[in-house]
């Protein structure tokens, strides 16, 4: 994730100078499994090497225990164009569905990275609204916009 903080910006509102010194513990419990995980990483591998990750936080409140947060996604540039990230997503939404709770998966996505709108929608995503200067970039603003879709 710090190489895709670096390398694409403008896709995250994390930056890699803020989580570089983050503990090994608290990266490895993103990637933890097991019915009490609030939040999961998943990675897809192209034979030995790492080429991709995507998250899911599940909320905890009890209005709201029904949705979880597709995040965190990336595709090192050496293995796109492979259909790795369709398969991360679609891997997500099997996450979401195993948890039986899980009703609505939602994310953000910079309204620019038209590949990722894309992605989205053509996964079943559909958008609810468009987050003007939702993150500051340098001198400017980036637009967020938001999706969602069920887990059925």
């Amino acid at each position: 994730m710090l190489e895709a903080y670096s390398l694409a910006p403008e896709a995250f509102t994390s930056t890699a100078a803020e989580r570089e010194n983050l503990p090994i513990a608290w990266w490895a419990k993103r990637v933890a499994m097991g019915s009490e995980v609030h939040e999961l990483v998943i990675g897809a591998f192209f034979g030995q090497e790492l080429a991709g990750a995507a998250g899911l936080s599940f909320e905890q409140r009890a209005r709201t225990r029904h949705k979880a947060t597709l995040f965190g996604m990336y595709v090192r540039p050496a293995a796109r164009g492979r259909g790795i990230a369709k398969a991360l997503v679609e891997e997500i939404l099997c996450q979401a569905r195993r948890s039986q709770i899980t009703e609505v998966v939602q994310l953000t996505v910079t309204e620019s990275n038209l590949a990722a709108v894309r992605l989205y929608a053509d996964c079943g995503f559909i958008p609810f609204g468009t987050e003007p200067l939702a993150v500051k970039l340098g001198d400017g603003f980036l637009n967020k916009v938001h999706m969602w879709r069920q887990t059925v």
